[in-house]
């Protein structure tokens, strides 16, 4: 541990500023660039201890959990709160504009499509009880402190007015002090509450958590595990008109605002195609939109976001025929003669991106493609496999569904 005074150059990828120390870069939590700070330095991470410059770019935080000086602690689910919107918005984009540099590929990067406190439907909290009360919010970054909540401007009203409740139903499910997430999507019908990580539950618990359900109002549906604990009424999200039931836990966009703008890059692109592949395509984002213009094939590896899915296409009027195949995409992907039959292929990874598949994808020869991702270092990734193949890069679109943090979401469009 040393003490050192440094000037923030840039911020990494994490959103903590970068300063150069004597033996190498040291990364710096709640900082800009251009602020000059008094640091205690352990290794390559900095902490504030005192500010000598100060940023024209820093503003005033909008909750009062955010930073060292947040209520209860430094909670992790925000990191930039501290950054205006100009150089936060910069910050998000030039991501993009990097990852695609790193991989040689020219294209103009459309303008960051921007978050707006108050949109996130889908928040993924840490609970655990104590002797005193039960604890509710987000760890603080690298810790197993749980910051608990009171507020969180990035959280739906839905959501906010709720928390009373949310907390009732945590209660009932901890039986012990060991810590468990609980994933909340607010939905057309209610709150879809997702507990994981709780060890098998007894049944006085399992009635203690039923009847706290059936007591309180707004919550659809209580999962344990993935297995459906309680469920007044079944929850029920929108996909471009097309109403779903995810499966318990199930991935859903983080906000309704991201998802359609997605959709509609998709949608746009696809154009006029009779026969569509939808590859990763969990409950139907896309491809529900997508069988109003053609045939859609939805290939996915989770089982309940399948049927989910199907369920949809087979009750809803208006769609063009959906099948569905139940497929583990990174062992066994659709092969170049499969996917020679579309008109135009979706893809939208995990992380980890899609490699094998699109080397597929590459060689099939199918006109026009649309990748969707939430990591752009494995989308140029992917990008640069296809652009080797002949493809044109058409269009890069940002997208912001992760209020101030440092994740960007990024479509992609593609033609032979």
């Amino acid at each position: 541990m040393s003490s050192e005074t440094l000037t923030i150059e840039k911020l990494g990828l994490s959103g903590d500023g970068i300063a150069r120390g004597p033996f190498g870069p040291v990364y710096v939590p709640f900082t800009l660039p251009g602020e000059t700070a008094a640091l205690a330095v352990n290794k390559n991470n900095g902490t504030v201890m005192s500010m000598s410059e100060i940023s024209p770019e820093r503003v005033e935080p909008k909750c009062r959990h955010f930073g060292p000086e947040g209520e209860n602690g430094t909670c992790g689910g925000c990191s930039l709160q501290h950054a205006s919107d100009t150089l936060y918005h910069d910050f998000k984009r030039q991501i993009v504009i990097d990852a695609l540099k790193s991989k040689a590929l020219s294209v103009e990067v459309a303008p960051l499509v921007i978050a707006r406190p108050g949109e996130r439907r889908r928040v993924v909290f840490t609970a655990r009880r104590t002797e005193k009360e039960l604890l509710l919010g987000f760890n603080t970054p690298e810790s197993h402190h749980i910051v608990s909540i009171s507020e969180c401007p990035i959280a739906s009203p839905g959501i906010v007015s709720q928390l009373a409740t949310i907390r009732t139903v945590a209660e009932a499910l901890a039986a012990n002090a060991e810590p468990f997430r609980l994933t909340v999507l607010e939905t057309l019908t209610g709150l879809d509450l997702a507990a994981d990580g709780i060890k098998k539950l007894d049944d006085k618990q399992r009635r203690k958590t039923v009847e706290t359900v059936l007591s309180v109002r707004g919550v659809a549906r209580v999962s344990v595990n993935g297995e459906i604990l309680v469920e007044p009424i079944k929850p029920l999200i929108d996909f471009g008109g097309v109403q779903v039931s995810p499966p318990p836990g199930g991935f859903t966009q983080a906000t309704k605002t991201a998802e359609d703008v997605m959709a509609d890059l998709v949608v746009r692109h696809v154009g006029k195609a009779k026969r569509i592949v939808d590859l990763f395509s969990g409950s139907g984002t896309f491809s529900m939109r997508l069988a109003r213009i053609g045939r859609v094939h939805a290939v996915e590896g989770d089982d309940k976001a399948l049927k989910a899915l199907d369920n949809a296409a087979r009750n809803t009027q208006g769609l063009k025929p959906v099948t569905i195949e139940k497929r583990d995409l990174f062992r066994r992907p659709l092969m170049t003669s499969e996917l020679k039959v579309y008109d135009a292929i979706v893809f939208d990874p995990p992380r980890a991106g899609a490699e094998v598949q699109v080397k597929e994808i590459a060689r099939s020869g199918v006109k026009k493609i649309v990748a969707v991702s939430c990591n752009p270092q494995t989308l140029v990734r992917d990008l640069r496999i296809l652009v080797d193949a002949g493809y044109r890069l058409t269009s890069v679109t940002p997208i912001d569904q992760f209020l101030w943090s440092s994740h960007v979401e990024v479509v992609a469009t593609l033609e032979k």
